[in-house]
């Protein structure tokens, strides 16, 4: 089945998020406040990450809906990146996108799992 553990990867997307996050508003020429948006939802994922690990539902659930809202909160940056043909912005919002998927495909896979356990 899933080779990585839910916390592993939502831990990663963490990671990748505050990384990226960070490093696109340092680098800008004129930083928006907003690029800490998701940094902050990174932080706020790795402060969960060992409610996930230790498979707290209601943690899980909380992280899985942040990933979906980050998910979501994405998408603009990156209409506005490719409107803009900035291909590093494109880069680095595709990237967050990329394990920010992963993440969100992780965390529905072990709820499947975890529902045809209980039934069984």
């Amino acid at each position: 089945m899933n080779k990585y553990l839910p916390y592993q990867v939502s831990g990663f997307n963490a990671l990748i998020l505050i990384g990226i996050g960070a490093y696109g508003y340092f680098q800008s020429q004129t930083p928006s406040p907003t690029a800490f948006i998701p940094v902050v939802f990174g932080v706020l994922l790795l402060a969960m990450n060992s409610g996930i690990k230790s498979e707290n539902k209601i943690i899980a659930h909380i992280a899985v809906t942040a990933t979906l809202l980050i998910l979501i909160g994405l998408l603009m940056p990156l209409k506005s990146a490719l409107g803009k043909s900035d291909v590093g912005a494109i880069i680095r919002v595709s990237l967050m996108l990329l394990t920010t998927i992963l993440a969100l495909v992780s965390f529905i896979q072990s709820f499947i799992k975890a529902r045809k356990e209980r039934e069984s």
